[in-house]
C-alpha cells in the first residue's frame, strides 16, 4: 500500500511515493531540473503559469512511477502541498484566466495597507490575526482594479494546491488553512471574513466549497487517471500550504514546537494554542494543519523572501566558476565569522513583511578591495540570511514564542555547515535535522486523511533524525558582534 505526495514549489514540483506501513520513501523526483521561470513584467511582480506546475507534476510523477514499478491501484491516498499565498483564477469551465500572482509578488501592498486602515487595525488583527498585507485577498483586489475584464469572468478563486486538486479531480475546493493564508478567514466568527470581502468587493460565490485538511476531499477523475496512469477514484485526502506542511513533515503539531525551512524563501514556523499576533503584522498567524473550532492550533510564520534566492543568485551571477553549492560552501568556509566586517542586506526578492512591507533591495556594505575576496562575499551572504532569521525570531519571541529547538529538513541552506552553525549560535537554539521534505510529509498526511494512520504520532513514527547542531557558546560573542554590525546597516536603510 502506497501514498503519493505532490509538492508544488516555485522552483520545481516534487513527487514522492511512500510505502504506508514502513513510512519509507520508495521513489521521488522533481521537475524541472533547472528552476522554474518566474515572470516579472515589472519590478516587484512575480507570476507563474499554473499549467507549467501541472506539466512538471506529470513529468516527475511519471519518473516516480517508473522507478517504483508498482500498480496504480496500490496507491491509496494523495496529499498536496504548495507555495503559499498564490492567486489562481478560473472561469466557469475551469479555464485559467491569467497567470498566478505568486507569494513573492509585491504589487498589492498598498491594497492591503489601505484595507488595514479602513477595516481597522484592531479588527483585522483580532479577527484575521494579520493585516491583509500583500496576501491573496489583496492580490485579488489588484486584479479587480487593474484587470476588470478578467475579474468579471471569475467563477472561482484558488490557491496553488487547489488548482492541482482541480486538475486531478475536476472538482474545486479550499481548506480553512488555505482561506486563512489568503487572509479570507475570520477566526473569531469561524467563517469567511465579511469585512474583507465587503471591503474589497469580492463576491462570496468566488469561494469554492470548504473541504477538510485531512479527509476525502475529492477523488481522481477518469481524465486525470488516464493522463497520469493512476486509478480512477483514488482519494485526494490532504492538502496544505508549504509552511504548515513543512511543520507537519517535521512532526510539529503542538504548542511550542518550531520548524524551519531555507529554500528560495526562508521560514521559521511555530505553533500556538491561543489567539495571538504581532501588532505590526511583521510575522503572521494562520490556521495550522490540525486547527479546528474545537482545538485551536495556529501557526506563527516568519517569512523572509530574500534568503536562499540570494545564494542562488550569487551562484548564477557571481560564483559562476564554481560548479556546485558545495563548492561555494567550501570557499565560504575559508572566511572567518563575520566575513572580515563585510555585511549583506539580503532582501532582494520584493517587499518583506518582517520589515513592514518595505522593499529595501539587496545591498553589500563594507567591501575593502585589499582584504575581501569571493569567499568573504559568499560567507557574508549566508550570515546575512541567518541574521535576517534572528531579526524575525526576535519578533516571535516578543509575542511569547520560545525558540529553544529548531527542527528542519536536511535540505537547501541547511546543507551548509556555515549556515546551520551560524543559525544555532546566533539564536542560541539547538538545530535538529531530519531526513524528510514537503512531498514526503504530504504523502504521510494523505495516510492520515484516509485513516490508515491513527494519529500524527503513528504517521511520523519512522521520522529519522540525522544530525543535531549545538550552538558554539565559546564563539557566540563573535557571531553576535557580526549580527550587531549587520543590524546597524539594516537600521540605516529602514
Amino acid at each position: 500500500m502506497y501514498l503519493l505526495g505532490y509538492d508544488i514549489g516555485s522552483s520545481s514540483v516534487k513527487v514522492c511515493l511512500v510505502e504506508a506501513s514502513s513510512g519509507k520513501v520508495v521513489a521521488s523526483d522533481f521537475s524541472p531540473k533547472k528552476e522554474m521561470k518566474i515572470i516579472a513584467l515589472q519590478p516587484g511582480w512575480a507570476e507563474q503559469n499554473p499549467a507549467d506546475w501541472w506539466t512538471n507534476l506529470k513529468l516527475a510523477h511519471e519518473s516516480v512511477m517508473h522507478q517504483a514499478g508498482i500498480n496504480a491501484e496500490d496507491i491509496k491516498g494523495i496529499g498536496i502541498t504548495w507555495q503559499m499565498h498564490g492567486l489562481i483564477l478560473v472561469d466557469k469551465d475551469q479555464n485559467l484566466l491569467r497567470p498566478s500572482i505568486i507569494w513573492c509578488d509585491s504589487r498589492a501592498v498598498e491594497y492591503g495597507e489601505k484595507a488595514f486602515i479602513q477595516i481597522g487595525a484592531e479588527k483585522c488583527l483580532s479577527h484575521l490575526l494579520n493585516s491583509p498585507g500583500n496576501f491573496t485577498a489583496s492580490k485579488l483586489a489588484w486584479v479587480k482594479e487593474n484587470e476588470p475584464e478578467i475579474f468579471d469572468k471569475i467563477d472561482k478563486i484558488m490557491l496553488p494546491g487547489d488548482y492541482i486538486a482541480m486538475k486531478l479531480s475536476g472538482e474545486i475546493g479550499i481548506t480553512i488553512e488555505g482561506l486563512s493564508e489568503g487572509i479570507f478567514w475570520d477566526f473569531k466568527n469561524n467563517c469567511i471574513s465579511k469585512d474583507v470581502i465587503e471591503h474589497f468587493g469580492i463576491p462570496e460565490s468566488f469561494f469554492p466549497e470548504i473541504v477538510p485538511t485531512f479527509g476525502i476531499q475529492s477523488t481522481v477523475s477518469a481524465a486525470a487517471a488516464n493522463e497520469l496512469g493512476l486509478k480512477e477514484g483514488t482519494p485526494i485526502s490532504y492538502r496544505a500550504g508549504d509552511q504548515p506542511n513543512n511543520a507537519l513533515s517535521l512532526n510539529v503539531f503542538n504548542p511550542g514546537e518550531i520548524a524551519s525551512t531555507a529554500g528560495t524563501s526562508g521560514v521559521v514556523y511555530g505553533v500556538l494554542d491561543h489567539l495571538d499576533y504581532d501588532k505590526l503584522s511583521r510575522v503572521n498567524t494562520f490556521a495550522h494543519v490540525n486547527h479546528s473550532e474545537e482545538q485551536m492550533r495556529l501557526g506563527v510564520l516568519l517569512c523572509i523572501n530574500g534568503t536562499g534566492i540570494l545564494n542562488s543568485w550569487l551562484k548564477h551571477n557571481f560564483a559562476t566558476s564554481l560548479s556546485s553549492y558545495g563548492d561555494m560552501n567550501e570557499l565560504a568556509s575559508l572566511s572567518p565569522i563575520g566575513s572580515k566586517g563585510l555585511s549583506i542586506i539580503p532582501f532582494g526578492n520584493g517587499a518583506e513583511r518582517v520589515l513592514e512591507n518595505k522593499d529595501t533591495r539587496c545591498s553589500i556594505h563594507g567591501i575593502n578591495f585589499n582584504i575581501h575576496s569571493k569567499g568573504d562575499v559568499l560567507r557574508a551572504a549566508q550570515e546575512a540570511i541567518v541574521f535576517s532569521y534572528e531579526y524575525g525570531m526576535n519578533i516571535m519571541r516578543e509575542i511569547g514564542m520560545n525558540i529553544n529547538v529548531i527542527r528542519a529538513g536536511n535540505a537547501n541552506m541547511f546543507l551548509s555547515s556555515i549556515f546551520r552553525q551560524s543559525l544555532a549560535s546566533v539564536s542560541n537554539a539547538v538545530i535538529e535535522l531530519y531526513d524528510t521534505d514537503g512531498a514526503v510529509g504530504a504523502a504521510r498526511a494523505a495516510g492520515m486523511g484516509i485513516g490508515f494512520y491513527a494519529d500524527s504520532s503513528e504517521a511520523f513514527a519512522s521520522l529519522e533524525k540525522i544530525a543535531i547542531i549545538e550552538p558554539e557558546h565559546e564563539k557566540r560573542d563573535q557571531y553576535l558582534e557580526a549580527y550587531s554590525g549587520w543590524q546597524d546597516h539594516l537600521q540605516a536603510i529602514i
